[in-house]
């Protein structure tokens, strides 16, 4: 069967969208789409943004909640990013997907900052001709991002089909992802101060919630901001799984998210009072108390070199089969090493 000469995808515009049409593409296509706001910005102007047949070619077009948008593409042409011989960790393959234990240091996608050497150099030659055309280039189907210093699980499409399908999962919110982070304090439901964040609750079994808007901040572009208003809906759950100090100085949480957005848990659980140690973006600079951790540890929790986040465990259905598939991941060397000095050098409180 012949390729069709068009790729198309749909995105149903939320409640409360900027006026802007292309400020609501950009609030409202799925993250897994791979569409960057130039990419949409550049599609708008070529015509290929359509609403009920009529093609809105004005980014400055009033878009409704609720309005149907459909993205037309080209027929995909080859990536610029080239294939590079770097090593992956495969958790599970097939024809249709790959799933990645990311390392720390690797960034996912190529950037002016990060041309090569990325995530994506790698599955373009560990993937090769298995490749189809996704959003309009021959090239994997990043349907999920996380961090260049997070490590853990992530889920790429070899194939268009399947690229829709993990994207649409992901729109729903179906997919199962769990996160190990080290955090200062110990949340906890009995703390007043908590119950005085905006955007903060507790659910039974001492389950934190955050919720809220995120944007880019306004004065640092680099950075999210947690905002009220005309951002991305975005929800949190974690909970305590170890407390370290006596008294409680750390704690290692489980973090789950019900939306993925750019740096959700660590801006998150900074707006909480509780930044991830090592975060050199939202950790801030918190001193640390030599008689909970102990000198020693004080120092090594000083010096980790990045977010102390990893992505733990992934569960989704096949976007093909329809099989339910789930996936673990242990923790890397330098955070297992953090815990168990922690669990060595103080008593804990386990939870």
């Amino acid at each position: 069967m012949a390729e069709a000469p068009f790729r198309e995808i749909h995105v149903t515009i939320g409640p409360e969208p900027p006026a802007r049409l292309d400020k609501a593409l950009a609030r409202d296509v799925p993250e897994g789409a791979g569409l960057s706001r130039s990419r949409l910005a550049k599609l708008i102007a070529e015509g290929g943004v359509i609403r009920a047949g009529e093609v809105l070619g004005n980014p400055r077009a009033r878009v409704a909640e609720g309005d149907v948008l459909t993205l037309r593409f080209e027929p995909a042409v080859e990536v610029e990013a080239r294939a590079q011989d770097i090593a992956l960790e495969v958790v599970w393959e097939d024809d249709e997907v790959i799933v990645i234990n990311k390392p720390a240091g690797m960034v996912v996608h190529p950037a002016p900052g990060s041309p090569d050497q990325t995530l994506v150099n790698a599955l373009l030659h560990h993937c090769g001709d298995s490749l189809s055309g996704i959003g309009g280039e021959k090239r994997p189907g990043i349907v999920h991002r996380i961090d260049k210093d997070t490590t853990g699980l992530l889920v790429a499409a070899k194939t268009d089909r399947a690229h829709q399908g993990l994207a649409a999962q992901f729109e729903r919110h179906s997919v199962m992802r769990r996160y190990l982070a080290l955090v200062h304090g110990v949340p906890d439901a009995a703390d007043p101060r908590l119950h005085g964040v905006r955007g903060a609750s507790f659910e039974p079994g001492n389950i934190l919630k955050i919720t809220s808007q995120l944007a880019r901040s306004k004065t640092d572009r680099q950075k999210q901001a947690v905002i009220w208003a005309n951002g991305r809906h975005a929800v949190t759950r974690a909970r305590t799984l170890e407390a370290f100090g006596v008294p409680p100085a750390l704690a290692l949480m489980e973090c789950w998210l019900e939306t993925g957005r750019t740096h959700q848990i660590r801006v998150h659980l900074a707006h909480a009072g509780h930044g991830l140690v090592g975060d050199p973006v939202y950790g801030g600079r918190r001193k640390l108390s030599e008689r909970a951790l102990g000198a020693e540890m004080v120092d090594a929790i000083s010096g980790f070199p990045r977010q102390a986040l990893h992505a733990a465990a992934l569960g989704f259905k096949h976007p093909v089969t329809g099989a339910d598939l789930a996936f673990e991941a242990a923790l890397p060397a330098d955070m297992a090493d953090l815990l168990a000095g922690l669990r060595g050098s103080r008593p804990d409180t386990s939870r």
